[in-house]
């Protein structure tokens, strides 16, 4: 997708200064010629041998490289690059470009670019949050650059901060549509996807669910959305929620609620992706308050859910198409063809607890596509990748 492009990547003085050598990778993956950039921080967090090992070429961190003479020029770096990408930019390397000050080579090459710059945060939540570097930020977007924000999600504003730098992989993904484009293979087309979990109330307090953090569910609607599709996604109690503006989200608690939502949507749309791990028991009775404990055992008898994808399957019509996934523990695959049957899916996701890596929670995912006719396997990758070889399957079942 970068074939050709010549990418200046700024590192600074970050501990997620790590996370470059993945960025790096992935641009090179991508075909483009990369040349780093370092503060004399930045080298403090990794090597610059680790670096020119990754892109081939001498990492540039000084003005004079030697003590003849020779120099850095930062004007003709600029002139070189189709785009510079600054991860990590810590709070003091962000307040020096929004405001000129030129101390180290890192500054000048930016001040000297004639291309886009994409500028990824990378702080505690305390520095991210200031004033002062929110009024940074704004004075780098009036500037016209690419501001990548830093992660939001559960883990990240619980566990390590709303600063803690986006990932590679979603940085990659931005340049990559900034510089050259996105398909819209999808447009016109309407999608809806089920995402998480439910949860089934016992009492006030207390429910029955399961371990579905609904990234996968999140990674399909962005693909979605990013390719032109309009999406609506029904979303249980995810702790991740998607970022692209033009996703929709109906927000449910229960397995009774998705369902009527579903029953809803559904029609309206060219296709239903059924990624949300639905209970399949209900409590028969709630209670009213929470449940003491009292006595040596407590009996909650459990009620079948509505099976939404089996609904959706006598629903569909002939010009819809419908996803199901199979997250199974044993006889994967004969249990995945008989789910496909069953419910009228048009292919089914499996993946299996016995893959390392695969399931609920994990970042990544190893994926099976099942149709009528043939299975196709993948290896262990990103969920955000996974959701592109689904969404490509699914495009090629709507031509």
């Amino acid at each position: 997708m970068l074939n050709g492009k010549k990418i200046v990547l700024g590192i600074t003085g970050s501990i997620a200064a790590y996370k470059a050598c993945l960025l790096i990778r992935g641009l090179i993956k991508q075909g483009a010629e990369v040349q780093v950039v370092i503060t004399p921080a930045g080298k403090e967090f990794i090597t610059p041998i680790t670096l020119s090992a990754l892109t081939s070429k001498p990492v540039i961190s000084e003005f004079f490289s030697q003590r003849d003479g020779t120099w850095h020029s930062h004007v003709d770096l600029g002139l070189w690059a189709d785009a510079m990408i600054i991860a990590p930019a810590t709070a003091s390397t962000i307040g020096k470009m929004a405001h000129g000050i030129a101390d180290n080579m890192l500054i000048t090459t930016y001040l000297s670019m004639k291309a886009p710059v994409f500028v990824a945060p990378a702080m505690d939540l305390d520095m991210y949050a200031h004033p002062t570097t929110q009024n940074n930020l704004a004075l780098l977007k009036s500037y016209g650059n690419h501001i990548i924000e830093p992660q939001t999600g559960f883990l990240a504003s619980h566990l390590q901060g709303k600063g803690r730098m986006e990932e590679p992989e979603e940085i990659l993904r931005q340049v990559a549509e900034a510089l050259v484009g996105n398909s819209q293979d999808l447009k016109g087309k309407r999608i809806m996807i089920t995402s998480g979990p439910t949860h089934e109330k016992i009492d006030p307090v207390r429910f029955i669910g399961n371990y579905s953090s609904g990234k996968m569910g999140c990674a399909l609607a962005e693909e979605c959305a990013r390719r032109g599709a309009e999406v609506e996604m029904v979303c249980g109690p995810m702790s991740q929620k998607p970022k692209h503006p033009s996703i929709i989200c109906t927000n449910v608690e229960s397995a009774a609620q998705m369902y009527e939502a579903c029953v809803s949507i559904f029609p309206t749309c060219n296709a239903g992706i059924l990624c949300a791990a639905v209970a399949d028991f209900t409590p028969e009775h709630t209670a009213e308050n929470k449940i003491k404990r009292e006595g040596d055992q407590l009996v909650i008898r459990l009620n079948p859910t509505q099976d939404i994808a089996q609904a959706m399957g006598q629903m569909k019509r002939q010009d819809q198409k419908l996803v199901g996934f199979a997250l199974e523990t044993c006889n994967e695959a004969e249990n995945a063809r008989k789910k496909l049957e069953k419910k009228n899916l048009d292919f089914i996701v499996l993946n299996s607890l016995n893959d390392e890596g695969a399931g609920f929670q994990h970042d990544t995912n190893k994926i099976t596509l099942i149709d009528a006719t043939e299975s196709q396997s993948f290896p262990l990758k990103s969920k955000t990748e996974a959701a592109k070889d689904i969404i490509n399957r699914l495009k090629q079942i709507m031509a």
